[in-house]
């Protein structure tokens, strides 16, 4: 019985998967290398989580998420966070109407599908947390009622590494609702070549085709809702989760003075929810251990906070969380 139930499983994956492919295919055709950043936007999107990039200027993060969404035929909003920017230039707010003597809802660009929240660090935290509502509740707030936000809902938010002046970090709390954060590198010489053939042209624009609308990303994430995840995994992601609270019980007795706060239970969450994507992607009805490797990294980076001593030494939490999956036995 669970055989047939498995087959069918795999026929439904197959079916409702069939975008995947022409979508990664498509992008990659856009956007030269960035293979990593891709496979985790589309991975998000499954998953229903956001996507927090850290890279310098002029990588094509922008470029890359606007063809994101076109491919999906959604709405998509660029925000630039600044300085002087207001909770209500993201959320909206209330309008007088003289003629009327009433007061009505101007809704925020916060009201689309894909948002890009540029340069997050760059407004302060009055700013940063008119986000928090949106990405946790998929809801807004604005005066006395409550909206809520379309379905799919994205909010990759990026930050620059370099520069820190005028700069406001992001809370613990927010950084937490990021499902991924993604490090965005150069290119290769080789795909920076190719940039310059595929991109140079000053008039030449791609015209970008939807390959996929949003009912068919809903249907998806029903389907992966149903992917099985063995017993023996899900306590294989509690012990990577406990291990970057507790190092010691996992023969990490040196990481202990490294690391001041572990991950929360959110990103065994998340770990679950993005593990049983890559495994829809693979046209599987089931998730293997690679597939929580594949994506631990980039979930559980921005979760561990490392301590004075590892900041003084020059340790970064890569490093932490490589050593976690390297000692923590694989099932």
């Amino acid at each position: 019985m669970e055989s047939l139930d498995l087959n069918i499983l795999n026929d439904k994956i197959k079916e409702d998967s069939a975008f995947i492919q022409p979508l990664s295919l498509q992008l990659k055709s856009l956007v030269v290398g960035q293979e990593n950043l891709i496979e985790k936007l589309i991975i998000a999107i499954l998953a229903n989580g956001h996507v927090f990039l850290e890279g310098v200027p002029g990588l094509g993060k922008t470029y890359i998420v606007n063809a994101l969404a076109k491919l999906i035929d959604t709405k998509f909003q660029r925000i630039q966070f600044t300085p002087d920017l207001l909770p209500a230039d993201i959320i909206g707010t209330l309008i007088y109407n003289q003629a009327k003597s009433t007061f009505e809802v101007k809704k925020g660009p916060i009201f689309s599908n894909i948002i890009l929240a540029d340069e997050i660090n760059r407004s302060p935290a009055k700013v940063q947390s008119a986000l928090l509502e949106a990405m946790q509740e998929r809801q807004v707030t604005i005066g006395d009622s409550t909206y809520k936000l379309e379905n799919p809902f994205l909010v990759m938010a990026t930050q620059n590494p370099i520069e820190q002046e005028g700069t406001y970090p992001l809370p613990e709390a927010q950084v937490d609702r990021f499902m991924f954060k993604v490090l965005v590198d150069y290119p290769s010489e080789i795909e920076e070549l190719n940039i310059l053939k595929s991109m140079s042209s000053l008039t030449g624009q791609v015209e970008i085709n939807p390959t996929v609308n949003s009912q068919q990303i809903l249907n998806a994430r029903k389907t992966i809702d149903q992917i099985h995840i063995a017993e023996n995994l899900q306590k294989y992601i509690v012990s990577l989760v406990f291990a970057t609270r507790e190092p010691s019980r996992y023969n990490l007795k040196d990481l202990t003075g490294l690391i001041d706060f572990g991950a929360s239970p959110r990103a065994s969450l998340f770990l679950v929810q993005a593990s049983k994507a890559l495994a829809f992607m693979n046209q599987r009805g089931y998730v293997i251990p690679e597939d929580i490797r594949n994506v631990g990294l980039a979930i559980l980076r921005h979760r561990v906070v490392l301590s004075f001593e590892a900041e003084a030494e020059e340790i970064n939490s890569d490093e932490i969380v490589t050593r976690i999956f390297e000692s923590v036995p694989t099932p």
